[in-house]
């Protein structure tokens, strides 16, 4: 883990985690709320995206699902 390369993939993924949750937080009480619905829909696609797949061997797929069932409980 000493490579700064890996420990940027870790950061970028890591912010991208904080920037989702504290854009459904947001969404939760002001659900008409443009930047956070942008927030959501940006993390979203990351979490998709061959980007996404080049930082990290985890499954973007099964992060946003586990992100996604966090946000509901």
């Amino acid at each position: 883990m000493n490579d700064p390369y890996e420990k940027l993939a870790n950061a970028i993924i890591l912010q991208a985690v904080k920037d989702y949750r504290t854009a459904r937080k947001k969404l939760e009480k002001y659900p008409k709320n443009k930047d956070a619905k942008l927030m959501v829909e940006d993390c979203e696609r990351f979490f998709r995206s061959d980007w996404f797949a080049a930082l990290t061997g985890i499954d973007g797929q099964m992060l946003l699902k586990k992100l996604q069932e966090e946000s509901l409980s």
